[in-house]
């Protein structure tokens, strides 16, 4: 080969080359310019623009890796798809305080045998469409009312949804309750404040507004309680037991908290989630059933989220069921810290 067809090869594989990384680079863009245009998503400044373009890229390869896998979930793009590990991690770790001790707790005795295969709440007219916590750690009080909102549909045969702004607003120190607003929280807290309170009012009577406030506002006394949306007791079921929760589950939907600050989980799209997900409890969320898919072979339970139907199945995460992940303590820590509320 001649010097010159030499250099020639040589500009040719390089101009090819150039030529795809930047058909990549304008293809990142305008997925990413429809991303953003999709969440609503705005910048300060170009500086932060490209700060979260190059997170979004990063996420976009590993989603496209992941789901090469075959694996028994997938995972997709969301709101979240601009945060990196950090970012997200640091938007949970506000949203789900330790729990307290100091009033009594109530535990289910296991009942096994006659339980259903499988049981899905949302199929029973007992679950509110999925809600949008936004941009406040308030995780704990949408847990809370679904359960409330479970127990009370089961009993009184009425699907009622009811106020999380009453509980960020009100069940605070300074209102007799434990709880943190935006900063956080605990289901059982927020049960014994409602048995306080005796009951909790509609959301169509105090809305939902802190997830573009991003904080808590002054607890309104003006709306009226619903009947019989009152407390009598809570239940606190027995920790890493998977026949206990299930044995529970079946009679109606429960407040959990999970570890929810892993990658897989920040950009699940659909399926069952298998990956490690940990044991640290940082978002509270509401178990809605469990049953087998009988495509992937595997168990699961079902558990609605707070973040919108944008995310996961129309805003459902399917977790592996069984006290065999994470040394009996269940996928994500689901069987740790579960309750409800008998009304």
């Amino acid at each position: 080969m001649s010097a010159f067809a030499f250099l020639f090869f040589i500009l040719s594989n390089f101009l090819l080359s150039s030529i795809g990384v930047n058909s990549y680079a304008e293809s990142y863009e305008r997925l990413f310019d429809a991303w953003t245009t999709e969440h609503g998503i705005q910048f300060s400044d170009h500086t932060q623009k490209g700060a979260v373009f190059e997170k979004w890229v990063d996420n976009h390869i590993y989603i496209k890796r992941v789901n090469a896998l075959n694996l028994t979930y997938t995972l997709g793009h969301n709101r979240f798809s601009g945060m990196d590990s950090a970012d997200f991690g640091n938007w949970l770790n506000r949203a789900y305080s330790p729990p307290h001790t100091d009033y009594i707790k109530y535990y289910v005795e296991v009942r096994v045998g006659g339980l259903p295969e499988s049981v899905d709440w949302t199929e029973k007219g007992v679950v509110t469409p999925v809600k949008d916590q936004g941009q406040c750690g308030s995780c704990w009080s949408f847990s809370t009312t679904g359960a409330l909102e479970g127990a009370y549909a089961i009993k009184t045969g009425e699907l009622a949804s009811f106020s999380e702004q009453q509980l960020v607003d009100c069940d605070t120190l300074g209102n007799g309750g434990k709880d943190h607003g935006c900063n956080g929280g605990l289901m059982d807290n927020a049960f014994h404040w409602i048995m306080k309170n005796d009951g909790l009012c509609l959301e169509t009577d105090y809305p939902y507004v802190s997830g573009s406030t991003k904080t808590a506002g002054p607890c309104k006394t003006s709306c009226k309680v619903v009947q019989g949306s009152d407390i009598e007791t809570f239940v606190d079921i027995k920790a890493n037991s998977d026949e206990d929760f299930v044995t529970a589950l079946a009679r109606q939907p429960i407040a959990v908290a999970i570890e929810a600050d892993q990658r897989e989980f920040q950009l699940y799209k659909s399926g069952i989630l298998t990956s490690n997900c940990g044991t640290n409890l940082d978002h509270g969320v509401l178990a809605v059933g469990y049953g087998t898919d009988t495509s992937l072979g595997l168990e699961y339970y079902k558990v609605k989220n707070s973040w919108s139907e944008t995310w996961g199945e129309a805003g459902y995460i399917r977790l592996a069921r069984g006290s065999n992940y994470n040394a009996g303590k269940g996928q994500c820590g689901i069987l740790m810290e579960a309750s409800y509320p008998v009304v």
